[in-house]
Order: C-alpha cells, then sequence, then structure tokens
C-alpha cells in the first residue's frame, strides 16, 4: 500500500474519508514526484488533471500580476492537497505552485478522485469543505491587504510562517523564505520589505541572521499585527 493507510496526507486532509479498499485503490494509481526548490508542480493556466498530496517539504501558491510581480498567496506545507479546486470545477489552475524547499509529492489522476466523489458521500463533504476554506482564506487576505498596513502585514507574516512552520535549531524561522517572496506574501516592493525588516531589527522585534530571521519579541509582533 506503499505507506498510503499511514501518509500525513490522508491524516490531515479529505482522505481521511477513504476507506481501507479505496486506499489501496489510491496507492495503486498514484504517481510519486521530487520536486527540487524553485521546481514547478504546475503553472498557471496549466491543466492539472488531478490532485498533488504534499508528503514533504514547502511550496508556494502564487499569481503573477499585472506588473509582472509574483504575488503569493499561500505558503503549503506537508499535509495538503494542491489542485482540487480547478478539478472540481474543471477549469485550468489560476494559480503557480512552486516548491520553495524541496517538496515529495503525490499525484493522484482526476479519474480516481472522481470515483471517490461519486462511491464516498464523507471524501466528497471533507473535500467541498476544504475547498471552501481555502475560499474563506482568500477573501481574508484580500481583506487584510486593504484594512493593514504594510507593516502590520509583515509582522502579521513573520508570526504566522513561526507558528505553521517553527524553528530551526538555531532558533530562526524554519523556513527561509527569500527578500522577494516575503514582499511577495506582503504585497509591497521588495525594497520596502529589507527597509521595514532593517527597521524590525532596530526595534529589538526581530534579529537578521544573514539572511535568516529570528523572532526576538512575539508578544510585540503581536500587538503590531493587531494595532
Amino acid at each position: 500500500m506503499n505507506k498510503c493507510d499511514q501518509c500525513i496526507v490522508r491524516q490531515l486532509s479529505s482522505l481521511k474519508a477513504l476507506n481501507k479498499e479505496e486506499v489501496i485503490k489510491l496507492a495503486n494509481s498514484k504517481t510519486t514526484y521530487k520536486i527540487k526548490k524553485g521546481e514547478a508542480l504546475f503553472e498557471e493556466g496549466e491543466v492539472t488533471n488531478g490532485v498533488f498530496c504534499v508528503k514533504d517539504g514547502v511550496g508556494k501558491l502564487s499569481k503573477l500580476s499585472a506588473n509582472g510581480k509574483d504575488q503569493i498567496v499561500k505558503l503549503v506545507k506537508s499535509g495538503e492537497l494542491l489542485g482540487q479546486r480547478s478539478m472540481i470545477s474543471n477549469e485550468p489552475a489560476n494559480l503557480t505552485a512552486k516548491a520553495i524547499a524541496d517538496m515529495e509529492v503525490c499525484f493522484i489522476p482526476k479519474a480516481e478522485i472522481i470515483n471517490f466523489f461519486n462511491s464516498n458521500n464523507q471524501f466528497s463533504l471533507n473535500m467541498m469543505q476544504s475547498v471552501c476554506e481555502d475560499l474563506k482564506e482568500s477573501e481574508n487576505e484580500k481583506i487584510a491587504l486593504v484594512q493593514k498596513t504594510v507593516k502590520q502585514r509583515l509582522a502579521e507574516t513573520l508570526l504566522q510562517l513561526h507558528e505553521a512552520f517553527g524553528e530551526d535549531t538555531d532558533k530562526t524561522l524554519k523556513v527561509q523564505l527569500t527578500r522577494e517572496e516575503l514582499a511577495g506574501i506582503i504585497g509591497t516592493a521588495t525594497e520596502s520589505c529589507i527597509r521595514l525588516l532593517s527597521d524590525f531589527n532596530k526595534l529589538g522585534l526581530i534579529e537578521l541572521v544573514g539572511k535568516k530571521i529570528l523572532l526576538k519579541d512575539v508578544r510585540a509582533l503581536k500587538k503590531m499585527a493587531d494595532n
């Protein structure tokens, strides 16, 4: 069964609703890929024809803006599914998925997912709820871009990176984003992001360790993000 029954993706996603027989079908239909840092799983406008399960690593979902900037919509980690919205809507992907750290993913063909839809009501409900959660998250991000300052968004993003991915052995944020990627998340120019990080460093909120970031005053960052 290639350990599909024990996989973190099955434990944390809509796949947890599959029974033993369906998990065996899943294992027999999947294809596993190693995605190197910087490589794409799929590009905006591409027809995916299935769903990607993130077994390991970190990726980003992004959209190319009118001015050619890469606007990061979401960071993804192990346990998540990618491509389910475009598969359900039968449309090309509206986002690009790339690895920002080496990833291991499994691809499940659309035909197999549709079979699960037809035979397992709980699976169908779980996947629809997951798509709705993604839409809600996207709406919240749009609201934040309008209602919060760039400084607030940076503080909030640093806290989210800490909460979602944790710390490295040296206490810096485990996920290392480039300054351009961080700017893409908070919706500002790279130069502005670099300047804000320097300001946070001077205020003692963070410490810049080379290209890495260490959160020194989480309480103050939370206060800044909320005010």
